[in-house]
């Protein structure tokens, strides 16, 4: 290609003006926070949070031009404390002549916490403005007193339309596009680039001139659905086990097993899967989605869960997936119940709260004769002497005897055990 043609094409194309800029509706629309704050001229400081793609950089470089300050835009990556200290003090120069500073950080969140904190006072006295982008979750990666000194600007995924206007703005612009090439691209070629890319505009506009690049090296200036080959669609799920989405994706997961939603369930699952999770990991989830959620409702369920688990260990990948769907299906689909784990709560409460109770004589074990005559086991009765295995008395310390812990939901397996413990314990206890 020609001259400045070297030049990725993502790159030529960012938007030289708002007009241009293509997205984030909610920001920079008619009532947009962003917009409306652009009109008052006002220089603030603020995070641009959002996936890759979205026009993070990009919109901080065209709020720096409109705001006509002194903008100096830097990488987390490769900026020192040496550095930022040598361009706050010039910063505090061009303040004494009238003269505001905007700081651009991109990845900020590879700044870490010292960095950080260097910046705060010089932000809090108004020496310089922060802008910042980041693609994790600025609650995480950014220390309370300086997020609290921060408005945080969420930037969405673009929608399969507004990926298209920018991929035929790049087939029609002749100077910085490839209008000059002569080349005819089937529609749903476009759309099949803008429906894979995720909201991700660089990727789409990476996609749409390799396939160009591809196409020109065989002389063929018409490209149809034929010349997209799934190498080039192929972009890999965004996913961090570290960060913010691995947590976001395996919340998903388990509230669509509580929620017993089964398709909702595997989707997710497939989703960390794919994404390069430890399936171990998941099977942990569903472990404990079926000791939480699922409980006595069904006891099923925590083995079939278990034994999942070992499948995995034994078989391997990919076979082994089979068996990790199987058993979040079914608990997925199974009865619900958490009376499990309010039950332990309870409990956990009042041990909390009641501390050393004494084991009442009777539960205790009279291991050596003189355990035996201080009373030990003493009028204990064995329940296997009595009709159904069973007799009354109490096996709690007298403070609480009368405490109920377990109460078993009317469904489910959980509704026989209830049915039992109604007929054994008659009166004495209620579970109503």
């Amino acid at each position: 290609m020609e001259k400045n043609f070297q030049i990725p094409l993502a790159e030529r194309l960012k938007p030289l003006n708002f007009s241009e800029f293509v997205g984030q509706k909610h920001l920079l629309g008619e009532k947009g926070i962003l917009k409306n704050l652009l009109k008052t001229n006002k220089i603030f400081s603020f995070i641009l949070w959002g996936p890759p793609g979205t026009g993070k950089t990009v919109l901080a470089h065209l709020i720096g031009k409109t705001l006509n300050a002194n903008f100096i835009s830097l990488s987390a990556v490769d900026t020192s404390l040496k550095q930022l200290k040598e361009i706050i003090h010039h910063a505090q120069k061009l303040k004494s002549l009238g003269k505001l500073t905007i700081i651009f950080i991109d990845e900020f969140h590879r700044f870490n916490k010292s960095q950080q904190s260097f910046l705060l006072p010089f932000i809090e006295k108004g020496e310089i403005y922060l802008i910042g982008s980041t693609t994790q979750n600025p609650s995480f990666e950014i220390i309370s007193p300086l997020l609290s000194r921060l408005k945080v600007f969420t930037l969405k995924p673009l929608s399969q339309e507004e990926i298209l206007i920018i991929l035929n703005r790049a087939l029609e612009d002749k100077e910085r596009g490839l209008g000059n090439l002569g080349i005819e691209i089937e529609k749903e070629v476009l759309e099949k680039i803008a429906s894979t890319s995720s909201g991700d505009a660089r990727f789409a506009l990476n996609t749409l001139e390799w396939l160009v690049e591809i196409n020109l090296a065989q002389d063929k200036r018409k490209i149809t659905i034929k010349d997209l080959s799934k190498d080039l669609l192929f972009k890999p799920l965004y996913y961090d086990k570290s960060e913010e989405e691995h947590y976001n994706l395996i919340s998903a997961f388990h509230k669509s097993m509580r929620g017993s939603d089964p398709d909702a369930t595997l989707y997710w699952m497939v989703r960390m899967l794919k994404a390069g999770e430890d399936p171990l990991y998941i099977a942990r989830r569903i472990i404990i989605c079926a000791a939480e959620d699922v409980g006595l409702a069904d006891p099923m369920a925590l083995i079939i869960s278990v034994a999942a688990k070992h499948a995995f260990e034994f078989l391997g990948e990919p076979e082994a997936e089979l068996a990790l769907a199987e058993a979040a299906l079914y608990v997925a689909c199974a009865p619900k119940s958490n009376s499990v784990s309010t039950a332990l709560n309870l409990a956990s409460e009042e041990v909390e709260k009641t501390k050393n109770l004494e084991v009442p004589f009777h539960l205790r074990n009279p291991v050596t004769k003189l355990m035996k005559e201080l009373g030990y086991g003493k009028n204990y009765k064995y329940p296997h002497h009595f009709e159904k295995g069973f007799i009354n008395q109490s096996y709690l310390p007298k403070e609480i005897k009368d405490k109920i812990f377990y109460v078993p939901k009317e469904i489910g397996f959980e509704k026989k055990i209830k049915a039992h413990l109604k007929n054994l314990w008659k009166n004495l206890k209620k579970w109503d």
